[in-house]
């Protein structure tokens, strides 16, 4: 008779036969039998008529695996979140579509008669502009500060400092003003304008938002009517105000409204006679949060009149100042309402506030002639809030952005 587990017709040759001896060298350990992924059912599952005779044991916990799963889907989430706001950040859009673009407005002034001349040594002494002080000191920038609506007193500060490094750079420094140094100017430019203020550069035009006079106070540097500025403070005198408030669209708004005279004599004139060139130049600013943490700037409105100047000057480009004893060609021209190809307001006004004394002579002490200017606000302390009181940072200089070829005609200039 076959034993346990012997074919009814006996072993097979070369089988090993004895039942449970060929299992014995096999050693099932408490893990191993943890770890089996099939388990019969029980009695009582047996009983409930089980689809399945056994049941499959997973790896893992069932608790644990589901935790798996969603750790796996949550760093998929994290991760998807992650590239979509690289590619939508609201700054970089920001940086490329939005932002204000800058409105310019320049007049001509041109004078009643001829130009004076004023003295050599004290260019302003006797003019309208005798009180005025030189560099930031005649910005007039408050000194107290506090809030502007959701601008806190630090931001509000930072405003100003901004503000008047672009006054300082576009106005005040000698460099820029005779047709040099740019490169400050625009590194304070809010990425969203940088475009504009290049295209001012490279192709001026006369259309309300492409004047390179309205972002910059610059005298033409063609050789033939080239001028330099006089005296040992670089021959610039300014004085003004400002006032500061909230946009209904949430931007700090700071505007100021400053005028500018600068003592300048003709680079070729044999005599070396000077004169006075003034700019009532009025500008919008706007920033919000993240231009303030990054010193940067909007310029969004310029209104600016300048002269003594020829009402037919083309002053897009660059000021050619008509300069001592000369008078202005033709007479002045207003404002055609037929004409829609320039924004509205003035071609050019006359420049009052003129007197016309004599002239001063070489061993005059003080000179009596006054100054071709339009009238400017009183030297006054500023209205609005200002910056916390101490010293003003000092002007920022950099490497020189200079034009690669000095232009012959300011409408077909190229300064970049």
């Amino acid at each position: 008779m076959s034993g346990p587990g012997e074919p009814p017709e006996g072993m097979p040759e070369g089988a090993s036969g004895g039942g449970e001896d060929e299992y014995r060298s096999v050693v099932f350990d408490e893990s191993f039998v943890r770890a089996a992924r099939i388990q019969e059912y029980s009695a009582r599952e047996r009983q409930d008529d089980a689809d399945h005779p056994v049941r499959i044991r997973h790896v893992l916990p069932r608790g644990l695996a589901r935790q798996a799963v969603a750790l796996v889907l949550l760093i998929v989430l994290a991760f998807g979140f992650a590239i979509y706001m690289g590619v939508r950040h609201p700054y970089e859009e920001r940086d490329a579509d939005s932002g204000e673009q800058l409105r310019v407005t320049v007049i001509p002034l041109v004078p009643g008669g001829t130009v004076p001349a004023v003295s050599p040594r004290v260019p302003f002494a006797g003019t309208a502009a005798a009180g005025y002080r030189t560099g930031l000191a005649g910005l007039n920038v408050p000194t107290s500060m506090h809030p502007i609506g959701d601008y806190s007193r630090s931001e509000v500060s930072a405003g100003y400092d901004t503000a008047v490094d672009f006054i300082s750079d576009s106005a005040l420094e000698a460099a820029t003003v005779t047709g040099g140094d740019i490169r400050n100017v625009l590194e304070l430019l809010d990425p969203s304008q940088v475009d504009q203020f290049k295209d001012s550069l490279s192709a001026p035009a006369a259309d309300g938002s492409h004047e390179v006079t309205g972002w910059l106070v610059r005298f033409d540097p063609d050789p033939a009517v080239r001028v330099e500025l006089v005296g040992d403070d670089q021959g610039i005198r300014v004085n003004g105000s400002w006032t500061a408030s909230e946009t209904g669209d949430d931007h700090l708004e700071l505007t100021a409204d400053h005028t500018y005279v600068y003592a300048i004599r003709g680079s070729s004139d044999p005599d070396r006679t000077v004169s006075l060139f003034t700019v009532r130049r009025q500008l919008r600013f706007h920033f919000d949060h993240e231009e303030l943490r990054r010193h940067h700037i909007e310029v969004v409105q310029a209104d600016v009149a300048a002269g003594p100047l020829a009402c037919s000057a083309e002053v897009e480009s660059y000021f050619r100042p008509i300069l001592a004893g000369h008078a202005a060609p033709g007479a002045v021209t207003g404002a055609d309402p037929y004409d829609r190809a320039h924004p509205p307001g003035a071609v050019c006004a006359p420049l009052t506030g003129v007197e016309g004394p004599p002239q001063p002579t070489a061993t005059a002490t003080t000179p009596a002639a006054t100054t071709p200017a339009v009238t400017a606000p009183a030297a006054t302390a500023a209205t609005a809030a200002g910056s916390p009181a101490g010293p003003r940072p000092a002007s920022r200089r950099g490497p020189l952005l200079t034009p690669r070829a000095v232009p012959r005609s300011p409408a077909t200039s190229r300064l970049l």
